[in-house]
């Protein structure tokens, strides 16, 4: 009797995760390994813009806003004319008039986002920001719930906590392998450095929520050239305003240029490519594909700033995949527009769980969005 009731919990267990045979043998398909590649190009992207800024750093310089300047800078001149000379609702007139505010929302929390992780390092330690950066995951996850109107199944939030556990394999690698190097005796510096790291986790979940609704819903080029457009504003300003002595007090020279050139690059090819994956994804899980970007960092440091090997780095990676793919073995869902719940020919027969759509077109692994913001 007891090999029944166990296949009888085994089968109700898969149920609510959403596991079932067909869907285990599918995991494993080409769109999952192009989906762990494109987001490990996006964490060396990532690696790069760190290593630039460690160096700017000992340079001696610090400014965060004229670093941000240049990528939305060269946002601005890549995307923003492509809307210009576009017509319809597609213009970039017709899109300022009808939702020129939320844009400029989602730019400010991109800004501001870039902004006060940057300061944090002068009040916090690196390990810290490790540890803390991961809370745009959970509230990432709590905004596409409200806003996008996600349905996670258990499996997911599993994925997400075996994740965090690669990251806190590799935040030991760093304490064991001496990378925690600095340390802060001012309580009140850490705790503010600490909250810096958590105020932009969360503007960076607002950001990750908009442009996932924006290129799923709307375009890639429309994000990017009103990100473009706004993040050049606000930026400039804030840099005008607050950042005008730094700037004058860099000694310039060809190293220093190269530094800058080096991190505008990759932070315009992230912003370029990121799009693309969110598409394919979901912000949620290209946040997870993220996590290893820190490790590579650690890399790169091994070679650059002499940091000692520990083979929990290697432990963390493995883990953090690991969760990645129970992440995407199965679909999230998200509640149908309204405008397909009344074109169903008999709502009565239509039960509730099948007004929930799979994550995306072709019913494989990743979200879908509700308009939230189309109005």
């Amino acid at each position: 009797m007891e090999g029944p009731t166990e296949d009888s919990l085994c089968g109700k267990w898969r149920n609510v995760c959403g596991l079932d045979r067909d869907k285990l043998k599918g995991i494993f398909s080409w769109r999952l390994l192009k989906t762990m590649a494109m987001g490990q190009v996006l964490s060396l992207l990532i690696c790069g813009t760190a290593g630039s800024c460690r160096y700017l750093a000992d340079a001696g310089v610090e400014a965060p806003m004229l670093q941000s300047f240049l990528n939305y800078g060269l946002l601005l001149l890549t995307y923003t004319p492509a809307l210009c000379v576009r017509r319809g609702d597609t213009n970039i007139l017709k899109i300022l008039r009808a939702k020129w505010w939320k844009y400029v929302v989602m730019g400010l929390a991109d800004v501001e986002a870039n902004y006060t992780v940057v300061k944090a390092y002068q009040f916090t330690t690196l390990t810290s920001i490790q540890l803390l950066d991961c809370f745009v995951i959970p509230v990432l996850m709590i905004l596409s719930c409200i806003f996008l109107k996600t349905r996670y199944r258990p499996l997911h939030f599993v994925a997400v906590v075996v994740c965090l556990l690669g990251v806190g394999a590799m935040v030991g690698a760093d304490i064991i392998a001496g990378g925690k190097q600095e340390s802060t005796s001012d309580v009140v510096h850490v705790v503010l450095g600490d909250g810096l790291v958590l105020l932009s986790s969360v503007l960076y979940a607002v950001s990750n929520l908009c442009q996932e609704h924006t290129v799923k819903n709307l375009s890639r080029v429309e994000f990017l050239g009103m990100m473009g457009l706004f993040g050049t504003l606000i930026s400039g300003v804030q840099m005008a305003a607050l950042e005008i002595d730094a700037v004058k007090a860099i000694k310039w020279d060809l190293y220093i240029f190269m530094l800058f050139a080096v991190y505008a690059l990759c932070m315009f090819a992230l912003y370029s490519f990121m799009p693309v994956v969110v598409k394919l994804t979901s912000a949620t899980a290209v946040n997870l594909s993220l996590l290893t970007a820190d490790l590579f960092s650690l890399f790169c440091g091994l070679f650059l700033f002499s940091y000692k090997f520990s083979v929990l780095y290697i432990v963390s990676f493995v883990i953090i995949t690991v969760g990645f793919i129970m992440f995407n073995a199965i679909p999230t869902y998200s509640a149908a527009p309204d405008a397909a719940g009344q074109e169903a020919a008999d709502p009565a027969a239509d039960p509730a769980s099948d007004r929930l759509l799979p994550a995306d077109g072709d019913a494989r692994r990743t979200e879908s969005v509700v308009a939230f913001t189309a109005q």
